[in-house]
């Protein structure tokens, strides 16, 4: 795999740092800057919304720029609102710190996954991919636990300088080691293909991939499946302490063990993706939905509760690499494609943590969120079934890639 990757994999890790850290860092914010926990909660809220806004904004903005200069400004708009936020004065400038860095985070991984795609063979794509991202699911493993750590020690603005000092590191990896063929529209290089290679540039050209059906299918499969995840994952400590018994202290490691299942699944997704993608992502998601039912009626036992953990956070993740590829491979390579992948897993995650919620306020208890994800799940089984389908129906030639 080419050292390109691991630059793309570290600007991953530190956009995945900035969204979780805050989490384990609100109550020190809260205090620091007299703001109520409510306050303090939007900094994560409004870091989700503006990632969905700018997945979309920025890749249409920059649509015929040179793909890699277009990722340098994206990690350097990262490092800005992470600067912004380690020496905010006040909580309206901590609030736009974290804006300006959720900007970067849907164009970067939109963007980011079709830089990492045509720096391998066709065959490997989705392994390249899976690559891109592992920065992210490490991000998500170390992320509350980091920001905690160095929080407690040296005050919470160390968590962002030390957030602002990975960004620059990844500013200087990917200019130097991305190289610069690999960033452009019309990539021919080592693993561009035919689709990738004749991407859309022009804004117009962008938007009219929407038409396709595939492209509106495969958004919506993964909206689903991030909401089958996530309507579980937001309620995940109501679960490990009201219902398996965990006592408040042991939620971080089980949060570990989770985001452990994350990082395999991603690689296994990846592989599997690149022998036969419509079949490995069928499976993925029906294991997700059945993990997450299985999980909803053995939550009440603390060993089940630790297995169903890393093999939710396993199924979870491992249709991520295959869903992009498929998404931008529809598209014909339009980046806007790949970034709206991303603002549809954020929409995703609203709705599921939505509809857990109600779940719960209804009485169902702190297991009904299982339930609901695996019902969202189930939705997005179906949705891909009728888009693998579909494409078989239409495909112009079967695919033998191994």
């Amino acid at each position: 795999m080419p050292i390109g990757l691991v630059a793309l994999a570290l600007g991953g890790f530190g956009i995945g740092l900035t969204e979780f850290l805050i989490a384990g860092l609100l109550p020190q914010v809260a205090s620091s800057f007299s703001v109520s926990e409510a306050a303090a909660g939007w900094l994560i809220s409004g870091y989700a919304l503006s990632v969905a806004v700018g997945a979309i904004a920025l890749t249409a903005a920059t649509t015929r720029l040179p793909r890699k200069n277009v990722l340098v400004g994206l990690v350097a708009l990262f490092v800005l609102g992470n600067l912004l936020s380690a020496i905010a004065p006040n909580y309206q400038v901590m609030m736009l710190g974290r804006i300006v860095a959720a900007l970067c985070h849907g164009s970067f991984f939109g963007i980011g996954s079709l830089v990492a795609r045509a720096l391998v063979a066709p065959e490997r794509k989705s392994r390249a991919v899976a690559i891109m991202f592992a920065g992210l699911t490490v991000a998500n493993v170390l992320g509350v636990p980091f920001g905690a750590l160095v929080g407690e020690r040296w005050g919470w603005r160390a968590s962002f300088w030390a957030v602002t000092g990975i960004g620059v590191l990844a500013l200087a990896g990917i200019a130097t080691l991305v190289p610069a063929w690999a960033g452009r529209p019309q990539a021919t290089g080592a693993g561009a293909d035919d689709r990738v290679a004749a991407a859309p540039t022009s804004l117009r050209a962008q938007f009219r991939v929407f038409r396709s059906t595939q492209v509106w299918l495969t958004l919506a499969a993964t909206a689903l499946s991030y909401g089958g995840m996530f309507g579980a994952f937001s309620y995940i400590a109501y679960t490990f302490t009201e219902v398996a018994g965990f006592s408040t202290g042991d939620v971080s490691w089980l949060l570990m063990v989770y985001g452990v299942g994350l990082v395999v699944g991603n690689m296994i997704g990846g592989r599997a993706a690149d022998i036969d993608r419509d079949r490995a992502l069928l499976l993925a998601l029906i294991s997700l939905t059945v993990t997450l039912f299985v999980f909803g009626l053995l939550a009440a036992s603390a060993t089940a509760t630790v297995i169903l953990a890393f093999l939710m956070g396993v199924c979870g993740f491992a249709s991520v690499p295959g869903m992009i590829t498929r998404v931008t491979d529809a598209a014909h390579g339009a980046a806007l494609a790949a970034s709206a992948n991303v603002s549809a897993s954020n929409i995703g995650n609203a709705l599921g943590a939505w509809l857990g919620g109600l779940a719960i306020t209804a009485g169902f208890g702190y297991a009904s969120p299982l339930f609901v994800g695996s019902a969202i799940a189930l939705t997005s089984v179906a949705i891909m079934a009728v888009a693998a389908q579909q494409s078989r129906r239409t495909a112009p030639e079967p695919n033998h890639s191994h």
